[in-house]
């Protein structure tokens, strides 16, 4: 009796921080996460130029316990208004999954929050690896001024909840004020 799936390899390429094969590759533009910023007015300047803020690049694998997930992130670094460019952040599908971070290049932060409103911040730098928690949303942001590219893995079944996000959004948010990193307040911030 033969196994139904082959083991296989998937490389990684260090200049580019893509897979190859490239997999399921997901865009993300401002366009497609404009409500997502706190301000409003410079989402409006910049829509127009419409800026890519990230890719991911997902081995395809079936979505089932049976698997483990993993994909590379490449997060462009700038900003909107003072708030850096982020991923959108999500719950998993099956709160109780975890998930894993391997921060291949440049530098960023990992925000996480519970839907009790628990929050906490992980600096990111090549070679951090940072373990998320079942139970907790998470997103990235690039603090710094190159791509921000990592490594993540999880159960094949965890799936994304990008929609409590979008709509109770992130306890926190990562902003630039004189030239420094800071963490305010969200005041769009809504707890379940």
């Amino acid at each position: 009796m033969s196994a139904k799936f082959q083991p296989f390899t998937t490389e990684y390429e260090f200049d580019t921080g893509k897979l190859n094969p490239e997999g399921r590759v997901i865009v993300r533009k401002l366009s497609h996460m404009k409500e997502m910023y706190l301000d409003q007015k410079a989402v409006e300047e910049r829509v127009e130029e419409d800026p890519l803020i990230y890719e991911v690049y997902n081995v395809e694998l079936p979505e089932t316990m049976a698997h483990i997930q993993h994909c590379t992130t490449i997060l462009y670094p700038g900003k909107i208004g003072n708030e850096y460019f982020m991923t959108k952040g999500h719950y998993h599908e099956i709160l109780d999954r975890a998930e894993i971070y391997f921060c291949l290049k440049g530098k960023g932060q990992l925000i996480m929050q519970t839907k009790e409103g628990d929050f906490k911040k992980l600096e990111m730098v090549p070679g951090t690896i940072a373990y998320v928690a079942p139970e907790w949303a998470h997103r990235t942001v690039n603090t710094g001024d190159e791509p921000f590219i990592f490594f993540a893995a999880y159960p094949g079944d965890a799936g994304h909840d990008y929609g409590g996000i979008e709509t109770e959004g992130f306890v926190k948010l990562s902003v630039e004020e004189n030239g420094e990193q800071k963490l305010i307040d969200n005041p769009r911030y809504q707890k379940v």
